[in-house]
Parts: C-alpha cells; sequence; structure tokens
C-alpha cells in the first residue's frame, strides 16, 4: 500500500509538477530538537493537515504505559502565543476506541488550559485518546507545544505531568 501510495505522489508531481499532499504532513514527524525528552513526546494525528487558519481535528494520544495510574482529570496546557479556537463541546475522550461520557469540559481561554473530567476515572493501563473537533487553527503556522497532566482520584490533588505533544501548523 505505502508503495503504491508513493509511486502516486511521485506520478502526480511528474505530471502535474505539484506535489501531492502526503500523510506526513498530519502526523509528528522525527524532532531533532525540541527541548523534550523522547520519553516525554506523545503522538498526535491532525485530521485535516494542520493549515494556518483552518478547521481541523487533533487527536492527542497517550500511550498505555504512560498511564500508571486512572484518570480523574485531564489538562491540556498551550502556549499564549498558540491563538487558535477550541469548541469545548466537541471534545472527547476515547478508551479503547469507545467515547467516554464527560461531566465537564471547561477552556479557560486566559489561562491557556483546557480541563476535562470523565464521569467515571479512567483505568489505568489503557491507551486514551484526547479529541478536540471543530478546532480553529491559529492564523500563522508555528511550533506549538501541548502539555497533558493528569489528576488521578483520591491522589494528592496536584497535576502530573505525562508528556508533550509538539504540533506543527504549517
Amino acid at each position: 500500500m505505502r508503495r503504491l501510495l508513493s509511486a502516486l505522489a511521485v506520478t502526480s508531481f511528474l505530471v502535474t509538477g505539484l506535489p501531492a499532499l502526503t500523510w506526513a504532513q498530519s502526523l509528528p514527524g522525527l524532532t531533532l530538537f525540541s527541548g523534550i525528552k523522547g520519553e516525554n513526546q506523545l503522538p498526535f494525528r491532525l485530521d485535516f493537515g494542520g493549515q494556518a487558519n483552518a478547521w481541523d481535528r487533533y487527536i492527542l494520544r497517550i500511550p498505555a504505559q504512560k498511564m500508571k495510574l486512572a484518570v480523574g482529570q485531564f489538562a491540556i496546557t498551550y502556549p499564549d502565543y498558540y491563538k487558535g479556537t477550541f469548541d469545548p463541546k466537541n471534545i472527547e475522550v476515547r478508551v479503547k476506541d469507545k467515547a467516554v461520557k464527560l461531566s465537564e469540559v471547561k477552556w479557560d481561554k486566559e489561562g491557556k488550559l483546557i480541563n476535562i473530567f470523565p464521569e467515571e476515572p479512567v483505568p489505568a493501563g489503557t491507551k486514551v485518546e484526547l479529541v478536540l473537533s471543530n478546532v480553529q487553527n491559529p492564523s500563522f503556522g508555528g511550533v506549538y507545544y501541548f502539555n497533558c497532566q493528569v489528576l488521578s482520584p483520591g491522589d494528592v490533588p496536584l497535576l502530573r505531568y505525562i508528556g508533550s505533544w509538539i504540533i506543527s501548523i504549517n
């Protein structure tokens, strides 16, 4: 399949003179110098290519091995220079490819923070996807560090850092 897609991309470039869009534009690539250690970089996907000033869907993944304890709250922080917008009504948490019921989603625009509260704690050791739909990407491209912190039920009420998604907008 990959070989076929590669051949198709090369052929489209040769025939039209325009490069074909590839899946790599919406997936994280190799990051050499980010300031974030490799083990703290989290995988993600931008469904609509991560184009500046366009609508997108961010699928922010947390691997099962990062979920050491059950989680009662997810907190996503992002930099103050990220000027995109989020739709709190279109944010979901998926566990084992199934949506989890949420009790609340709060977007603090000034604090650059999205808090997501599942009705029931998400079990430890499960793969999680935080799906942010109807995202308006910033007007200008750039690299944005989205940080994930979690709060476990019954734990000391301090958010624990899980990792970062390094999102590039073209």
